[in-house]
């Protein structure tokens, strides 16, 4: 971590979300980090990402938010003068706006809401990439911010399995969850390519992850995490070090991106244009929105798969994954993660 003066002042930055939302928001956080380099960047996250925010290199602390789903947490445990700076990188609207200007920051900076006149801001629009949506936030107050600018340092811990295709059948509804026997599908038809296949799974997601890996024909041991959150220094070092991640829109597809390694995502529900990869040679997206080209035709946190979803076929996968695959597209049989590594972070609060 980097050395501070006694007592510089600090940024607030609310980001109360998922590990998407924080990895989304990095090109945000490297804008606010150049811009005020001698100030203290204090994220408030849920504290589960207390690693995946040190491993940016972009956040000096992490103040542990966190509300049932993509609500506004109730109150922030923040102590000391008031931030010099707080930045609503949440959402749009009194909950978040609120909940900020309590602390009395010197500056706020957010998106104009008709229920909060007396905070300026750009209009919110509804059909924006999400790291253009907060890159825009910055730049009308003057910070240049790139959305382009979205990776993170490679991890230091190597890889558990240097060029294995990881497959990640989980999400977190089941709107956004393609079927496991297709996810199984494909992961059969890797090994049988002679490809290491991973399945990896979040917390509460063993089940379904040991359902893919036994219909794929995969040992016990192919299955990484679901009893509780991989750590983060294991799991970006398994992502960095694969050939491919076979991934839904979720959270370990912007991990993908973050460290550079190839992808194939499936999108549903939600147009790839608000929450896909950049333009890249290294990543597939795949979406069948029909005569519906909506930015979010379906529902995202729907309970049963989104029919868009369910369009995609394990032939269209697979094909993207063997392209991704080929000598000169992406990273071949041998991918492996390399690079510096991350600081340490303080939980604050």
């Amino acid at each position: 971590m980097r050395t501070a003066e006694a007592h510089p002042p600090r940024v607030l930055v609310l980001r109360a979300l998922g590990l998407g939302d924080l990895l989304t928001a990095v090109p945000a956080l490297r804008a606010l980090r150049r811009h005020l380099p001698r100030h203290e960047i204090v994220l408030a996250a849920p504290g589960r990402l207390v690693q995946a925010a040190a491993a940016t290199g972009l956040v000096d602390r992490l103040l542990p938010a966190s509300a049932p789903g993509r609500a506004v947490p109730a109150e922030l445990a923040w102590t000391g003068p008031a931030p010099d700076l707080a930045v609503d990188l949440h959402g749009n609207g009194p909950p978040s706006h609120l909940l900020l200007r309590r602390l009395g920051p010197r500056r706020l900076f957010a998106y104009a809401h008709p229920d909060t006149p007396d905070i300026p801001g750009p209009v919110w629009r509804e059909d924006e990439h999400e790291r253009e949506r907060w890159c825009r936030l910055l730049a009308w107050y003057g910070v240049r911010a790139d959305p382009e600018d979205l990776s993170i340092p490679g991890p230091a811990t190597p890889s558990p399995a240097p060029g294995a295709v990881v497959v990640h059948p989980g999400a977190d509804a089941a709107a956004r969850c393609w079927p496991p026997e297709r996810f199984a599908a494909v992961a059969r038809e890797m090994r049988r390519s002679g490809y290491d296949v991973v399945v990896t799974a979040g917390t509460g997601e063993g089940t379904l992850a040991r359902n893919v890996a036994a219909r794929a024909g995969l040992p016990p041991v192919a299955v990484v995490g679901g009893d509780g959150d991989v750590p983060f220094d294991r799991l970006a070092a398994l992502v960095a070090g694969a050939s491919c991640v076979v991934v839904g829109d979720t959270g370990l597809a912007h991990l993908a991106t973050a460290v550079g390694t190839p992808s194939v995502v499936l999108f549903g529900p939600v147009a790839p244009r608000l929450w896909g990869p950049p333009a890249d040679a290294r990543h597939r997206v795949l979406w069948h929105p029909g005569d519906d080209d909506a930015a979010r035709p379906g529902d995202a946190h729907g309970r049963v798969p989104d029919e868009r979803l369910l369009r995609i076929t394990v032939a269209e996968v697979t094909e993207a994954v063997h392209a991704l695959l080929e000598p000169g597209t992406g990273r071949g049989m041998r991918g492996e993660g390399s690079g510096a590594p991350t600081t340490g972070l303080r939980v604050h609060g």
